[in-house]
């Protein structure tokens, strides 16, 4: 058995990967199972939905992310030459499924938004597979439209109309959040495909004043807008779910109250497994639990730059976007979510990568995560001269 995985390490497979990001996911995984644990056990003792059982959200998130692993341990067998010609079929396929939530009867609504499709025993919510979608996509057709990046009509407009398209299936959701990060994965992976600066400039203000007007003209974003600038005005209102975000931080001061001390998670702080779930992890860890996964995620970011950096020295632009475009998602989102914890961003419905409740959230981000590692070992097989 020895000679065996020798032979296999002579021949480049094996452990031709990037470890860290590996360690890295392992560890987001698992200080999410113990926190989601934490953050939900009297919320879900006390509701006779979950039967009243301590660990009702700890055992669906243990199976959430073994069923990610599974998906993700096949996800990383396919070559990333399959992903590109199945890039536009994939991106309809999520289309599609963001359009059948709409659906009455067949689209589910929790809170005011429908954003899942009931598989009996869990809630698919496609808009996370859309942000998988999205990455194939948006690198696939920047790939294509190489010659054309300098060309409003040719490069940037029918873009533009796929993501009108798109937006407008989120946003009757709603779901601006998903909204954000898949606008921001598509104009970055073109970005990072040779856009003109001054057309990315002025997509950039386009977008601005885009996101401003779908405020200014939506009252329940108005509303949250409002809470965010001045949450201690209407502490019991608007600015509910922030004042109670910030209690959080401050009572956690350098290192925490302890693991299980959390004060906020006794229904003060709503969502507190699952968007606000870096407040429970301030209060109980402190700023070192915090900076810690600041750490984690940034790790995470620039491991997946360096991978597509890499793929784009082998002359592989697809997977180097690919690449890229996983590094900007994760990224954006952890910034997104941090920053409405922290009350520097307006309130969003979007959760922490890897760390928060949700299946869907989890499949998503593991696959990803696996295509990320598929491109970095197919880098480390093509600079050994194998073949892929």
């Amino acid at each position: 058995m020895s000679q065996y995985f020798a032979t296999m390490n002579q021949r480049g497979v094996g452990a031709d990967y990037d470890h860290s990001v590996i360690w890295v996911t392992v560890l987001l995984l698992a200080l999410g199972l113990v926190m989601v644990y934490s953050a939900s056990i009297a919320s879900a003792e006390a509701s006779r939905a979950t039967g009243n059982n301590t660990m009702y959200y700890l055992i669906r998130h243990a199976i959430f992310v073994l069923v990610s692993l599974f998906a993700a341990a096949m996800v990383f067998q396919v070559p990333i030459r399959v992903w590109q010609p199945a890039a536009p079929f994939l991106f309809l396929a999520g289309l599609g499924l963001l359009a059948l939530v709409l659906v009455p009867g067949i689209g589910r609504e929790v809170n005011g938004s429908r954003r899942w499709l009931s598989l009996f025993v869990i809630n698919l919510q496609p808009s996370e597979l859309m942000k998988i979608a999205a990455v194939l996509y948006a690198a696939d057709y920047t790939v294509r439209k190489a010659a054309f990046m300098h060309s409003l009509r040719k490069g940037f407009m029918p873009m533009f109309g796929v993501m009108l398209l798109t937006g407008g299936l989120l946003l009757r959701e709603p779901d601006f959040g998903a909204f954000a990060v898949i606008t921001v994965i598509a104009m970055g992976i073109m970005f990072l495909g040779g856009m003109n600066w001054r057309l990315f400039a002025g997509l950039i203000v386009m977008l601005l004043i885009g996101f401003l007007l779908l405020i200014w003209t939506s009252p329940y974003r108005m509303q949250r807008v409002i809470g965010f600038m001045d949450p201690w005005a209407d502490p019991y209102g608007k600015g509910y779910q922030l004042s109670h975000a910030l209690i959080a931080f401050g009572r956690g001061e350098w290192f925490g109250v302890g693991l299980g001390a959390s004060v906020e998670k006794l229904f003060y702080l709503p969502e507190a497994h699952t968007d606000f779930l870096l407040a429970v992890i301030a209060e109980e860890l402190g700023f070192v639990g915090v900076l810690t996964i600041v750490l984690l995620f940034s790790w995470l970011v620039w491991r997946a730059f360096a991978i597509g950096r890499r793929a784009t020295e082998l002359e592989r632009p697809f997977a180097a976007l690919v690449a890229q475009g996983i590094g900007l998602w994760i990224g954006v989102q952890a910034i997104i979510n941090m920053g409405v914890n922290m009350g520097v961003l307006p309130t969003k419905g979007l959760t922490l990568p890897l760390l928060s409740f949700g299946g869907s959230a989890i499949l998503a981000t593991c696959c990803a995560l696996a295509i990320l590692m598929r491109i970095d070992w197919e880098n480390r097989q093509l600079a050994r001269g194998f073949t892929i």
